[in-house]
């Protein structure tokens, strides 16, 4: 009864079993493919990122969630062209998604960079019922597996220490149901508004604040709060405060112009779920392929 109260207030939190199926990161100022097109290209170099999260460690059927992306502005046009897979699994149900993102960048008189990008993207939600203990089990051995195409889209405004964006990875709302008669298993439109700006207090110490809305039909508005500190341009620390969720702990390593390594952990739950799990871990791998005729910034402010 107890696991089963539980996992009621996690579904809470989110608002529904799908509305959570929106990925979230705790190093997403290091990455925001997931939240927003207008992301893609902004490295000026082939950016390849690989991302691994374990979710309330401990807790049996927890989320556990796995992207790679990649990205390149497209020679010296203002088009960048990215391409992304997730996987994201919660107790028994699983997606498998394949995105595809388009960005145009115009350059402003005051040397800043206003982004414009849109996505299509196609994803496989299946639910295995004989895997589940607590299904009924007149479902035993039944599998339920649907696919569904979206789009999305976003605009960033950005120059090198700060940026300003609105993203909206899946404009449509989708019922999961194969019938699309199920309206407690619907995938529900997220917004996605986020802003960071590095401050510096002299050259060797740099401070970056970041913050992310996150907006959804039928739950309560969810806000990260973030600092980051950067230290001899080489190691990231910070902490966050997520709204309904928890405390976090964020470690970034410039290895090198190219390769940057991240670890997130969010050490606090602030739910009920505090007393089950032992935090959620988090890793992040993200290598800049210089392109010809342009250089590789670093250290990488977002």
């Amino acid at each position: 009864m107890k696991r089963i109260l539980l996992i009621s207030a996690a579904l809470m939190v989110f608002g529904s079993v799908w509305a959570q199926q929106q990925i979230m990161f705790t190093q997403y100022m290091f990455n925001q493919s997931f939240l927003n097109p207008a992301y893609t290209g902004i490295h000026d170099g082939i950016s390849i990122s690989a991302i691994a999260r374990e979710q309330w460690v401990g807790f049996e059927g927890a989320p556990n969630t796995q992207l790679l992306s990649i990205h390149s502005p497209i020679g010296f046009s203002p088009v960048s062209l990215g391409g992304m897979i997730i996987r994201d699994q919660i107790g028994s149900t699983t997606q498998h998604g394949a995105y595809f993102s388009y960005a145009y960048r115009i350059k402003m008189l005051n040397g800043t960079k206003l982004s414009l990008g849109v996505q299509a993207n196609m994803t496989q939600y299946r639910q295995e019922y004989s895997t589940d203990p607590g299904a009924d089990p007149t479902l035993a051995g039944i599998n339920q597996t649907v696919f569904r195409p979206n789009f999305g889209t976003g605009i960033m405004w950005h120059a090198d220490r700060f940026y300003v964006g609105l993203g909206v990875p899946h404009i449509m709302n989708q019922a999961m149901d194969p019938n699309n008669s199920n309206s407690d298993s619907e995938l529900i439109r997220h917004y996605f508004l986020s802003a960071g700006y590095v401050f510096g207090v002299n050259e060797m110490f740099l401070i970056k604040p970041n913050f992310l809305l996150k907006a959804v039909d039928g739950a309560p508005l969810q806000v990260d709060l973030n600092v980051n500190m950067l230290l001899r341009k080489i190691i990231w620390v910070g902490l966050s405060y997520r709204s309904l969720d928890s405390f976090d702990a964020v470690l970034q390593i410039q290895v090198g112009p190219r390769l940057q390594v991240g670890y997130g952990f969010d050490f606090l739950t602030t739910t009920d779920l505090n007393q089950v799990n032992s935090g959620s871990h988090e890793i992040m791998l993200n290598y800049v392929i210089q392109l010809p005729r342009t250089k590789i910034k670093t250290p990488r402010y977002f």
